[in-house]
């Protein structure tokens, strides 16, 4: 029998996460009975992988109804749409997106890491009166933040820095502080439709009021080019993922970075983010340079 606690659902579509004893048989006809139970949804897929990666990217089946993986997704008086089996998100961060844009005040400029499409990085700039600075390495993760900033009308509050964290850091922090354009393979056009990227071919600060970094489960913490960028007073609100016992070491590991980086900081909070697995967390730690 499966458990009907067992799907999510993004916009029209339900995505179901099976054990491995359920037969294919059984898989269509729960999916089936979703489609009548719920009209709104319009296909339903089969979770068959782990998120992997630094790209975050997760593999779907389609079960039954649409062949459909792109997403209109609504939250926090936002609206994402995505590619489930080429980008990265989490509806279980919705509240945790909304705590962060009401600490941020305003006039703040402020760094989003692993900015995926946009979902941080647009909810900050919605609720807050903030300059917002989107950095992701996927390509496919900034066609459709590219596109989401249009659905949103926040071309003028929030820039792409497209590609990798540890370049992107080294360039803004150059004496000749480089202005940012998108790579010449960067995608240009999403749903038959030609994207501007004016916005994102401005000079960016060399530090940032705040720093958000949603990290995808790696062993880099990538701290370093959070310290880089920098100033006394910026807030940074890092996320990791440890097991239940284990929260005070990723407090530990964030001052060792610090000392590294010759760097002082204040802990100001640690909370549970949610649960990933049995005895297995994600941890939010806020600190502040001082």
């Amino acid at each position: 029998m499966v458990n009907h606690r067992s799907f999510n659902v993004l916009g029209n579509i339900a995505i179901v996460n099976f054990s491995d004893k359920i037969s294919l048989e059984l898989k269509k006809k729960f999916a089936e009975q979703l489609l009548l139970k719920h009209p709104t949804i319009k296909t339903v897929l089969e979770k068959s992988g782990k998120f992997s990666g630094r790209l975050r990217k997760m593999k779907t089946k389609h079960l039954t109804g649409e062949k459909n993986k792109e997403v209109l997704y609504k939250e926090n008086n936002c609206v994402f749409r995505f590619n489930l089996d080429t980008t990265y998100f989490s509806p279980r961060l919705s509240n945790e997106r909304k705590e962060i844009a009401s600490l941020i005040k305003k006039n703040e400029d402020v760094l989003v890491m692993f900015a995926g499409v946009g979902p941080y990085s647009i909810c900050i700039a919605k609720n807050s009166e903030a300059k917002v600075y989107s950095n992701e390495i996927n390509r496919e993760a900034n066609k459709y933040a590219k596109l989401n900033i249009e659905l949103n009308k926040v071309k003028d509050k929030v820039e792409l820095i497209p590609g990798d964290i540890k370049k992107a850091a080294e360039r803004i922090r150059s004496p000749a502080h480089q202005r940012f354009a998108p790579p010449s393979n960067h995608p240009r056009i999403v749903n038959n439709k030609k994207l501007s990227y004016e916005n994102i071919n401005h000079v960016i600060p060399k530090k940032f009021d705040a720093i958000v970094m949603p990290r995808p489960k790696l062993k880099e913490t990538f701290l370093k080019q959070a310290f880089m960028l920098s100033k006394k007073g910026t807030k940074i609100y890092y996320y990791d993922f440890c097991k239940t016992e284990d929260v005070d070491k990723i407090a530990e590991k964030i001052k060792n970075e610090a000392k590294k980086a010759r760097k002082k900081i204040k802990i100001l909070k640690i909370k549970q983010a949610g649960e990933i697995a049995p005895y297995k967390i994600r941890v939010r730690v806020d600190f502040k340079i001082i």
